[in-house]
């Protein structure tokens, strides 16, 4: 998708607030070579892709079923219909999953993840920190979570009309736990006053809250993503939680992988065998990568303030425990991504 507005970077900055103080404290850099987008954009950019292919808008889905001739059944308002293949696309609370794995819900995380895009005129009086995030992504620091920050490219309706390298929107995900009773959608400006350095806090508070929405972190991995002559897509066949940055990446993984599949034959049913072998596996691995993720940078976060570069290093590696992921290279590597998140989309 060559004309995709992109806003990449090329480093991770790790940094937390000084002890006793309101100023920003780097702990370390590492390589991690990511091409931020847009949500928007890169939808707008795969349907454009997509061609004279039959396209229903305003036509829901009221039911799946297989029928005795190994055949999917679709119900619509057109009534129904039989095909081959059913891909269920249909997100985190798949009906689709339903048939292939009975009773199987989301898991939820001990914590939430707040989410804004907010101009960047939010960052004015704060060159250092706009300086900063043009060469990089930020994670900052702090105790029960953690925050990330980076630039992503704007629509029209953000800025002048364009969306050249000049439009540019400020993105972050905080993660953490409301204290009980408090009203968790707010509660992230407050947070950011508690634990924040001071330019970090305010930028969060001039996005104000209807910048921010407010979500549960979850996830779920289907015990087998494909029988025929269903097959699960994205988070449909498994939702990882947010830390893996994997959302889009792994969708598109998906819809690569059936294609090679369907492609290499020799009937649907065998390629939808090869598609669960390798899918449910990739979709096992992220889940765990995941989850291991929220335990060290919100349930069980490091004593940010010891930390420098080498801590932070070793640290992370153990996080990591071997598992290759695109966002993290060691140093003095490369990295190779196949493809990219929604709104962090690998270089």
């Amino acid at each position: 998708m060559p004309n995709r507005p992109t806003a990449p970077v090329g480093t991770r900055v790790w940094l937390t607030r000084e002890p006793g103080g309101r100023s920003a404290r780097e702990l370390a850099r590492q390589p991690s070579p990511v091409t931020p987008c847009n949500w928007g954009l890169l939808w707008r950019s795969l349907r454009a892709r997509a061609g004279a292919v039959r396209y229903l808008r305003g036509e829901p889905v009221t039911s799946v079923r297989a029928d005795g001739a190994g055949r999917a059944v679709i119900t619509s308002a057109r009534g129904e219909e039989p095909y081959d293949v059913v891909v269920g696309a249909d997100g985190h609370a798949s009906a689709t999953r339903q048939l292939l794995a009975p009773g199987l819900r989301p898991e939820p995380a001990p914590y939430l993840v707040w989410r804004g895009a907010i101009p960047l005129g939010a960052l004015a009086g704060h060159p250092r920190e706009l300086d900063l995030l043009r060469g990089a992504w930020v994670t900052l620091g702090f105790p029960g979570g953690h925050g990330i920050f980076y630039l992503i490219p704007g629509g029209p309706q953000d800025g002048d009309g364009s969306t050249g390298a000049g439009n540019r929107l400020l993105a972050y995900a905080i993660y953490g736990r409301p204290p009980e009773g408090a009203e968790p959608g707010p509660y992230v400006q407050e947070l950011a006053r508690e634990h924040f350095p001071a330019a970090w806090a305010d930028i969060v508070a001039r996005g104000g809250r209807r910048a921010t929405a407010c979500h549960p972190v979850a996830d779920v991995q289907a015990p087998r993503v494909a029988r025929a002559p269903l097959l699960l897509a994205g988070d449909a066949a498994g939702v990882t939680r947010p830390h893996t940055a994997t959302g889009a990446v792994k969708a598109l993984q998906d819809a690569l992988c059936l294609e090679r599949v369907l492609r290499e034959g020799p009937d649907h049913a065998t390629a939808l065998e090869r598609y669960a072998d390798e899918r449910t596996a990739a979709g096992a691995r992220l889940v765990e990568l995941g989850r291991r993720m929220g335990r060290a940078l919100v349930e069980e976060v490091p004593d940010w303030p010891a930390m420098g570069q080498d801590e932070v290093d070793v640290w992370f590696r153990g996080v990591l425990a071997g598992t290759w992921h695109y966002l993290h290279e060691e140093p003095g590597e490369t990295a190779e991504p196949d493809a990219g998140p929604g709104a962090t989309v690998a270089r």
